[in-house]
């Protein structure tokens, strides 16, 4: 319950900083063998050292960033118009559906597809877009940042359907996010995700109607 009021108190800031916690914690696994890549290959390219890698992986939690304090506008804006139920981290059952449905969709949207070809393949982008240069690592942690928001983004903004505090959930969704990037079968486990958002957004819209 502390962690709930904790939620509902915050302000914008604080809402950022939890969610970026979160995602700095839940991207970790699926953002680490970019990083290892990342040094395996600027070592071998130019003798880079470990201060281009940790540049590399800022770039990368700067995109994560950005994303977290949308969503925090988002949450707030969602307290702020009653939309939430009284924990403050979950939203009420209409949105909930909404935001499931637009995830469901969004698994089979082209640009979702594209978003995750580019992060199962960390050489090939290394090899086709490496950028020299004392901001070069920052710059291509941040485009490879942003690729893995515009694959995972929705995913992610699920946790408002079911409570940004569940920490169960929040879990599951990274290793989700790992599982799609790295199984031979991430494919299959993309469509599958999404028509059971779907089933899930139509399933509460229904209950809610009845309600």
């Amino acid at each position: 319950m502390a962690s709930h009021a904790h939620a509902v108190d915050g302000n914008l800031a604080t809402l950022a900083t939890m969610w970026f916690g979160m995602m700095a914690a839940m991207m970790a696994p699926t953002a680490w063998p970019w990083v290892r890549a990342y040094h395996r290959f600027g070592v071998a390219r130019r003798g880079a050292e470990a201060l281009t890698t940790t540049q590399f992986a800022a770039g990368y939690l700067l995109a994560w960033l950005v994303y977290a304090i949308a969503v925090a506008f988002l949450q707030k804006a969602l307290q702020r118009t009653a939309l939430m139920d009284r924990s403050g981290d979950a939203a009420v059952p209409g949105v909930a559906a909404i935001i499931l449905l637009i995830a469901g969709i969004y698994q089979f949207a082209p640009i979702k597809r594209a978003c995750l070809t580019h992060c199962r393949t960390p050489l090939g982008y290394f090899l086709t877009r490496w950028i020299d240069g004392p901001v070069g690592p920052v710059r291509m942690g941040i485009h490879h940042g942003f690729f893995c928001v515009g694959c995972c983004w929705a995913l992610m903004t699920t946790a408002l359907a079911v409570g940004a505090m569940n920490l169960w959930w929040m879990a599951a969704l990274g290793i989700v996010a790992l599982l799609e990037q790295t199984m031979r079968r991430g494919e299959l486990l993309r469509r599958a995700l999404g028509a059971a958002f779907i089933v899930a957004g139509i399933w509460q819209l229904r209950l809610t109607a009845i309600g």
